[in-house]
């Protein structure tokens, strides 16, 4: 198969299994606690991460990494998994699926806003107009279409969702400084991240039981939410000859999960989550497209 096929192949396998996640997680919280779910999701996904460094001969990049950097692993940790998915799981245990998938893709326009202050980088005009559209579907969403009102919908899981856009915006700006092989990084942020999630559990709320339903749900959430989704998705982006060809595939996700959202757990879909995604759905297009239309633009045409 083509380089170029197969990019496409991993990342058409990538968008498919995020896709199918946010549905997953509202399964397993019909059973389990957020907490419980990040317990049993995070084993699982340290089970599939260790079993693909294993398959590539590079278990032993562990112990050097995790030598190297101590205290960055103690930060990725705290992040992602535990405070991240925690923040998030108890945003889709309030609220319905698809208000919370909605809010979460705002974190790609959340990214570049903290990277001025955070990173020094350069404000765009583009990403000004992007988070305005987007947080204008933010807007939409919250009052699920009565703007004339302004009366929230669920604050407290509205404001869960939003944080975990910040959250995990900060988890990528901190992995900015990390020079190691990317998969053995995330394995040692979630072997990092298990031990505060398990005496959180424990403290809080004891053992998650076992449900055969519940357990496969969470099983699946670790797998295709946080562990073999973000491997396919970096052979997609090593493999592609161009990285924006394949970024693309992402805007397919949302539309996908709405999809799932509907047929297995019946949500009846609101037009305001039609029209607050599409407008964060556009944002992205803007943040991603008018840089590169610009270019191009300035770049001569060759005779």
């Amino acid at each position: 198969m083509k380089t170029s096929s197969l990019a496409y192949v991993y990342g058409m396998a990538a968008v498919l299994l995020w896709s199918t996640v946010a549905t997953a997680f509202k399964l397993a919280l019909a059973h389990y606690s957020p907490l419980q779910l990040l317990f049993i999701a995070v084993i699982s996904s340290i089970c599939a991460l260790a079993a693909i460094l294993g398959y590539q001969g590079k278990l032993s990049l562990l112990k050097r990494q995790f030598k190297m950097r101590p205290l960055f692993y103690l930060q990725t940790g705290l992040l992602n998994p535990f405070l991240y998915y925690l923040v998030l799981f108890k945003a889709y245990d309030l609220l319905p699926a698809q208000q919370a998938l909605s809010l979460n893709y705002t974190w790609a326009i959340l990214l570049p806003l903290l990277a001025v202050p955070l990173l020094g980088q350069k404000l765009r005009k583009t990403d000004l107009l992007a988070a305005l559209v987007a947080y204008g579907g933010v807007f939409v969403i919250a009052t699920g279409g009565s703007l004339g009102g302004f009366s929230i919908e669920k604050p407290t899981g509205m404001l869960m969702a939003l944080t975990s856009t910040v959250l995990w915006c900060l988890y990528w700006i901190v992995n900015t400084r990390d020079k190691g092989d990317p998969v053995v990084s995330l394995l040692l942020s979630f072997m990092v991240g298990l031990p505060f999630v398990t005496l959180a559990m424990l403290a809080t709320q004891g053992w998650p039981n076992f449900n055969p339903q519940g357990l496969a749900a969470a099983v699946y959430v670790g797998l295709f939410e946080m562990g073999v989704t973000f491997v396919l998705w970096l052979m997609a982006l090593k493999t592609a000859e161009r990285t924006a060809s394949i970024s693309t595939l992402v805007f397919l996700s949302p539309v996908l999960s709405i999809g799932f959202i509907a047929l297995i757990l019946g949500e009846a879909i609101k037009a305001s989550t039609f029209v607050g995604l599409a407008l964060i759905l556009f944002a992205l297009a803007l943040q991603q497209l008018l840089p590169r239309l610009k270019n191009t633009a300035k770049t001569p045409l060759s005779s």
